[in-house]
């Protein structure tokens, strides 16, 4: 569904009932990458999720999609739904949004679950790297970084042995607009350092990786789970980037455990 949130339509979907659990997109996907923690997480949660501006079915922003624009549109979609605290959620882009929220709402935030994602900013290189992908998808449109993205955000068990998951991931991508795309790219290549962040988290917390993620690999996680004290790691086997899509059972049965030690 689509409401006028934070000065957008924000196109959400709210699943279930008891306590909320908000879940923050990856880059360049939407919403629906979330479709079997929704099934799996509906009869004892509240799934809230939605498309970050310029993806799935949300207009583009008036530019740069900042990690903290994601996160206030998040605290702005929790305030229209009236939950007052929710764990969060976040695979990769998501995680980084997840960090400016732990920066700028903390009192919203009941637990927290980090996903193929790290603390460290963008160094020059990679800077350079977001600034050539958006000149190719300007030009070309999504098509132009799909088989590129694929190859690195895609574990190589998954694209050996799950071609179904390979396509999905793809036609969200081809689907994305190259108008979300480039203003992505430029947000996170000027992301915050979150690596001061890590101290100032006081909630129970999920550090999430996939075995074979090279975008984000198990030593970014190692960081994250070493700076949280408290927090649990599980890494998912044969998976890459995308742990939640490459092998949703695993990604579940992990988060499921984990909150059922969150408090209500």
């Amino acid at each position: 569904m689509k409401s006028a949130i934070a000065g957008t339509q924000l196109h959400y979907e709210v699943e279930g009932t008891g306590p909320a659990v908000l879940f923050l997109h990856a880059f360049p996907l939407n919403l629906r990458m979330w479709d079997a923690q929704a099934r799996a997480l509906a009869p004892t949660h509240q799934v809230v999720r939605f498309d970050a501006r310029g993806f799935g079915d949300t207009p583009p922003g008036d530019g740069l999609l900042t990690m903290e624009r994601i996160a206030d549109d998040a605290m702005a979609l929790l305030d229209h739904l009236g939950i007052s605290k929710a764990t969060v959620c976040g695979l990769s882009m998501g995680g980084y949004a997840t960090f400016a929220l732990v920066r700028r709402h903390p009192a919203r935030i009941n637990a927290l679950v980090l996903a193929d994602t790290r603390t460290a900013p963008d160094s020059p290189d990679a800077k350079r790297s977001r600034s050539a992908q958006a000149d190719t998808v300007r030009k070309e449109g999504p098509s132009g970084i799909v088989d590129g993205f694929l190859q690195k955000a895609v574990g190589d068990t998954t694209r050996k042995e799950r071609p179904e998951i390979v396509a999905r991931v793809r036609d969200m991508i081809l689907t994305a607009p190259a108008r979300g795309i480039v203003d992505a790219l430029a947000g996170l290549a000027a992301r915050a350092d979150s690596g001061p962040t890590l101290r100032e988290i006081k909630v129970p917390a999920l550090v999430v990786c996939g075995s074979e993620d090279a975008l984000t690999p198990v030593a970014d996680s190692e960081v994250i789970h070493h700076g949280i004290p408290g927090s649990r790691l599980d890494l998912i086997p044969r998976s890459g980037h995308l742990s939640a899509l490459e092998d949703p059972g695993a990604f579940n049965r992990a988060l499921l455990e984990f909150l059922r030690t969150v408090p209500s």
